[in-house]
């Protein structure tokens, strides 16, 4: 059996608002893994943010940001519920933080579910004739074809990104440790990304890196 250590129960409680007691039951119920553990507490209700999503978030912030001297744009639309909340210092960092993460990391959609059919069947079909190129036996095309799915979400979908402040949350884990923390439901609703020149040709930056230093300043 796993050991569950007080950290981890520690951070899950941190990412859901659950108990302790129950972080601990449903960490040893996932042998330590921490999204299924998430899932768990969500399932029984014990989540936070699982007993928020039924709720009306229409307050929020729409927040323009503006990157390299008018190179990219960005407007983000983030609700929550309530004026209070979008007034407040936290809310307001987390959504400057969301339009920074667009500017920076590209996303094309907000959730996996956002993603059109054929653009996946499009993906796919690129992917089983790379696996089919690379020699691999047709038994596991398959799988792998998934796997590399999985890996296009974390490139286009926001919600699925490594957050560029810290690598190892994701924007996911980010909202939901914002609701834990803040108390309300918060959703990203809309976003809107713009870049100089996009689509004409021309030297690449990396604008990751350029957003970057412009947080630590």
């Amino acid at each position: 059996m796993t050991t569950i250590s007080a950290a981890l129960v520690k951070e899950l409680r941190e990412r859901t608002g659950a108990g302790m007691l129950d972080c601990k039951k449903a960490l040893t119920e996932s042998n330590g893994d921490m999204d299924k553990a998430i899932d768990i507490l969500r399932e029984k209700g014990l989540a936070a943010a699982a007993k928020k999503e039924g709720r009306i978030a229409a307050e929020g912030l729409v927040e323009a940001y503006i990157h390299g001297g008018g190179r990219i744009g960005v407007l983000v639309e983030v609700n929550c519920e309530t004026d209070f909340v979008a007034r407040g210092d936290e809310f307001k960092q987390f959504v400057k933080d969301i339009a920074m993460q667009i500017a920076a990391a590209k996303p094309l959609y907000i959730n996996k579910e956002d993603v059109p059919e054929d653009v996946l069947e499009h993906e796919r079909q690129i992917f089983r004739a790379q696996a089919l190129n690379e020699g691999k036996p047709e038994k596991i095309i398959d799988k792998m074809v998934e796997g590399r799915i999985e890996k296009f979400y974390k490139e286009v979908c926001l919600m699925e990104q490594p957050f560029i402040k810290d690598p190892d949350t994701t924007i996911k884990d980010l909202v939901i440790q914002k609701i834990a923390k803040i108390g309300e439901k918060i959703s990203i609703r809309r976003f809107a990304r713009y870049e100089l020149g996009e689509g004409i040709e021309k030297r690449q930056e990396n604008f990751a890196d350029e957003v970057m230093k412009e947080i630590r300043r």
